[in-house]
């Protein structure tokens, strides 16, 4: 099995729109029914040997125990109560109205009743979710491709995440932009506007450094490995990156370090490149924002002095 396989933006673009949608439903069920974390870390969702869970939600008496998982092996959303009662339903050939309507009727029929603004989140589109027919195609092997891709995916963000032994999040996968992302903090709270949505004064309400990989969208159509620091620095794009195939984006503002997917998959170590390049954005940022990096140093997530590998 390909460790990187090709997946053009164009070539799924249309159950990528559509799938996006059916992980927002959940993920919306996903934050009504968590309790809150800092910087939404409640709010992902994680990889698992078939596909994608949002981990156990609600319990504690005040509604059923329940999670849903995303089964992109045979393509069915999964439905499990932590008193043994489960239930299951087909992802393929749904649209985004019938399978909300569908999840929700499962939901109900195992006694959750979560309440959800049934609305995409920055897709260019308020077709509320139980109206949206236009929207209705799931390719169960271009489905399955992104869940494959995702996991390897998250595997190296994993090691790349063990050398920093700070304050970081987990690597998760966010259902409203659709990308999986590993944040390092420097610890420096930020005075964030009181003008901001909510969304952003969370996420941002500490200095970091955040790495990750997106497969695609309107703005920049190609699937791409990235790094950003916010609030950036002053002259963070002058900074060297590396590999070569590696550059400083404009984005909205700021910068965003970018290693193309397509030019990962043609290198000889693909691993290798992709460690250098996280590694050589995040010493940019850190270095601009005077971060100690070798008192926040853990190679290969060891922190024990004593230790040595035989």
């Amino acid at each position: 099995m390909e460790l990187f396989p090709a997946m053009p933006l164009a070539e799924w673009v249309e159950a990528k729109e559509t799938f996006h949608r059916f992980t927002q439903i959940v993920g919306k069920i996903r934050l009504a029914s968590s309790n809150r974390r800092n910087h939404w870390w409640q709010v992902p969702f994680h990889p698992t040997g078939r596909g994608l869970t949002t981990r156990p939600m609600g319990g504690l008496g005040e509604q059923p125990l329940f999670c849903v998982d995303f089964d992109l092996v045979r393509h069915r959303l999964v439905v499990d109560v932590l008193d043994g009662r489960s239930a299951e339903f087909s992802l393929i050939g749904r649209s985004v109205a019938t399978f909300h309507d569908r999840l929700f009727e499962t939901l109900a029929g195992l006694g959750i009743r979560p309440e959800i603004w049934a609305v995409p989140f920055d897709l260019g589109d308020d077709t509320p979710f139980a109206e949206d027919t236009l929207h209705a195609r799931y390719d169960p092997m271009l489905i399955n491709r992104y869940w494959r891709i995702l996991s390897q995916v998250v595997q190296l963000l994993d090691r790349f995440a063990a050398d920093f032994a700070g304050k970081t999040s987990p690597v998760h996968h966010f259902w409203h932009t659709f990308d999986v992302a590993v944040t390092r903090f420097t610890g420096r709270v930020v005075r964030v506007s009181p003008d901001a949505d909510s969304v952003t004064r969370e996420a941002y309400s500490w200095e970091v450094i955040s790495s990750g990989f997106w497969f695609g969208d309107k703005e920049r159509p190609w699937p791409a490995f990235y790094s950003y620091t916010a609030p950036e620095p002053a002259e963070l794009w002058r900074e060297p990156l590396w590999p070569a195939e590696a550059e400083w984006l404009p984005a909205r503002g700021s910068h965003l370090a970018v290693l193309r997917y397509d030019d990962v998959r043609a290198m000889e170590d693909p691993v290798r490149a992709v460690l250098e390049f996280l590694d050589s954005a995040y010493r940019a940022g850190a270095k601009l924002t005077g971060l100690d990096m070798e008192a926040l140093s853990s190679p290969g997530g060891v922190t024990d002095p004593y230790y040595a590998k035989g």
